[in-house]
């Protein structure tokens, strides 16, 4: 017989009734009733629940073990009366009667409870992040993300991709986020970069004439955390392709995507996933995140009101700015519109302007000051009618999208209307090329830097840099962007004009993107890509509201790894070798 095991805890089942088998594992649950101890064994597998009477010589040893210890139990397998079968296990038609009970390794006592589900905190949570891993869902979850990651793979390497790994030191990068950066011994002053992402590495890839390549790819940023971000690191399926265009990558990309979603829940995913322009998303949906299955829809209203007697609406609409209208069905109460109106105050608005329908007409300062036929004109844009309200968020086009796009989300949930059971996929496509900083004037690049712009070389030398769209594409799911990606400018022409926009010199450019200019001098084939999040695909499978819960070992909110103390003050010796002299503290501001 196996030192510690013949069978696992998820096995022993009514065909095995009078056989012996030794089982190892952790104690789950230990409950004495005087004469008997029963002993729940957990391992990665499952539970068998273990007895011992007193008469028995392991008694003694058995009454006294902590939970979560570690023992070796051999025993006989007998049948459970039926009054004790536990039909919420599938050992639960058996037990196992101790003969012999090794303790392998004894727990000291517990920080948290792995039997149960309760809040031991985040903080202790992280600190003993081996213990919660014990815990039935965590560990189901980590389990999950593993045999999502196989899905993908192997849905990958069937429609022809082929896996390489990128470099983990590497170049520092404009990816929109900080670096990691790592000093260098053998030049000092000089230092690596962890990556963002394998941006220019895989389009590298394609230089090198490799049609399509994928990898689950680990990227470094160091940027804040966010319930659907981990800080520091997180993984992506990364992918590029070459001789595609925009639709290529979506075709291809779906019935991965699909697939696995299905694969691993009951929940229909309808494809082909929707096209959204940016500008559309922005208007019905006030994000370019869109949760589709909130069936309300923004609308813009400017024009109904520009010239209006509702003085503050009509100025904000001749001064630049928008009114958007956000449907609000059986909202037709004066207390249901109020709570609104303190809400968007709360979240630093001056207030969400509405009109209660009823009677065929409107209620509310709004409706005392516009025609009949505006109102008309509402409540056709809307779909609202009697019994129903409309909401109003204006101002600065993007202050009142973000506003009008959080009261949609408010209200799906509170009128408890959106789609359940189900996930809706879409596709964001034409994002702008650039934006303006509002606080320097200075046009940048809004999403990737490395995308083609919509009209080639020929739109970035005619057209104003505002209104350059590009071939770039952001995939989301209920709400939460997977992944961001594009397809890229190949051509050194028009990567430098395009950098030149943004305030980047040709000398610039070419000292930080050298490798993959030279490439693209060299014959460089069109390709685009992109890469999904790992961590966020799983999340979503997982039902889990927090990204943390998905991740086998992560950072706190202040990216600390509070289990093994990281990050850590280093030895003078080892700064001395990286010819790294220590900054002294910055001085506390003079109040």
């Amino acid at each position: 017989m196996h030192r510690y095991r013949t069978h696992n805890c998820h096995e022993p089942r009514a065909e095995h009734v009078g056989q012996t088998v030794r089982l190892s594992g952790w104690i789950h649950r230990r409950r004495d009733h005087g004469q008997l101890v029963f002993l729940d064994l957990r391992d990665h597998f499952g539970i068998t629940q273990c007895v011992v009477d007193i008469e028995d010589e392991t008694f003694k040893a058995v009454e006294k073990v902590r939970v979560e210890s570690v023992v070796t139990i051999t025993g006989r397998v007998v049948r459970r009366d039926d009054e004790t079968i536990n039909p919420r296990l599938p050992t639960g038609e058996v037990e196992l009667r101790i003969d012999s009970f090794e303790v392998q390794s004894s727990a000291e006592v517990l920080p948290l409870q792995v039997n149960a589900e309760e809040d031991a905190g985040e903080e202790t949570r992280l600190r003993y992040r081996f213990l919660d891993l014990r815990r039935e869902r965590l560990h189901n979850n980590i389990v999950l993300r593993s045999n999502v990651i196989s899905s993908i793979r192997r849905r990958m390497v069937e429609r022809g991709f082929t896996e390489f790994q990128t470099p983990i030191l590497t170049a520092s990068s404009p990816e929109g986020a900080r670096d990691f950066l790592v000093p260098s011994r053998l030049h000092p002053g000089k230092f690596y970069a962890l990556p963002q992402a394998p941006q220019q590495f895989k389009q590298l890839v394609m230089m090198s004439g490799f049609d399509r390549y994928f990898q689950i790819a680990p990227c470094f940023r160091d940027e804040d955390s966010r319930a659907d971000r981990s800080p520091g690191e997180f993984y992506q399926l990364d992918l590029e392709m070459s001789f595609v265009e925009q639709e290529d990558v979506f075709t291809e990309i779906e019935p991965v995507l699909s697939g696995v979603f299905e694969e691993f829940t009951d929940w229909e995913v309808p494809h082909p996933f929707p096209r959204i322009p940016f500008a559309e998303a922005m208007l019905k949906y006030g994000s370019d995140k869109p949760d589709l299955r909130n069936p309300l829809e923004i609308c813009d209203v400017s024009d109904v009101f520009e010239g209006s007697d509702f003085g503050i609406f009509a100025k904000t609409v001749a001064s630049g700015g928008v009114v958007r209208a956000v449907p609000g069905p059986k909202c037709g109460s004066r207390a249901i519109c109020d709570r609104l109106n303190s809400w968007a105050q709360g979240e630093g608005a001056p207030g969400m302007g509405y009109i209660i329908l009823g009677d065929g007409g409107g209620r509310g300062p709004i409706a005392s000051r516009i025609s009949d036929e505006a109102l008309a004109t509402l409540k056709q844009r809307t779909g609202m009618d009697d019994g129903d309200a409309i909401f109003f968020a204006a101002g600065k086009e993007g202050e009142a999208a973000r506003l009008a796009g959080q009261a949609r989300i408010k209200l799906g949930n509170d009128l408890d209307i959106c789609e359940k059971g189900i996930y809706r996929f879409c596709w964001i496509v034409d994002f702008p090329m650039y934006e303006l900083d509002e606080a320097t004037g200075k046009i940048e690049f809004s999403h990737n830097p490395f995308s083609m712009p919509q009209g080639g070389l020929e739109a970035l030398e005619t057209m104003d840099p505002l209104d350059i769209l590009a071939y770039q594409y952001d995939i989301v799911c209920n709400g939460v962007e997977l992944s961001s990606g594009a397809i890229r400018n190949h051509l050194p022409e028009v990567m430098l004009k395009a950098f030149e926009i943004a305030g980047y010199g040709a000398d610039e450019v070419e000292a930080r993107f050298s490798g993959m200019l030279n490439a693209f001098r060299y014959g460089a084939p069109p390709h685009g890509g992109f890469a999904p999040g790992i961590d966020r695909i799983v999340m979503l499978i997982a039902d889990e509201p927090n990204i943390r819960e998905v991740i086998l070992f992560p950072m706190n909110q202040r990216a600390e790894d509070l289990m093994m103390g990281a990050p850590s003050e280093v030895r003078p010796d080892q700064l001395r070798e990286l010819s790294i002299r220590p900054a002294p503290a910055p001085k506390p501001a003079e109040k």
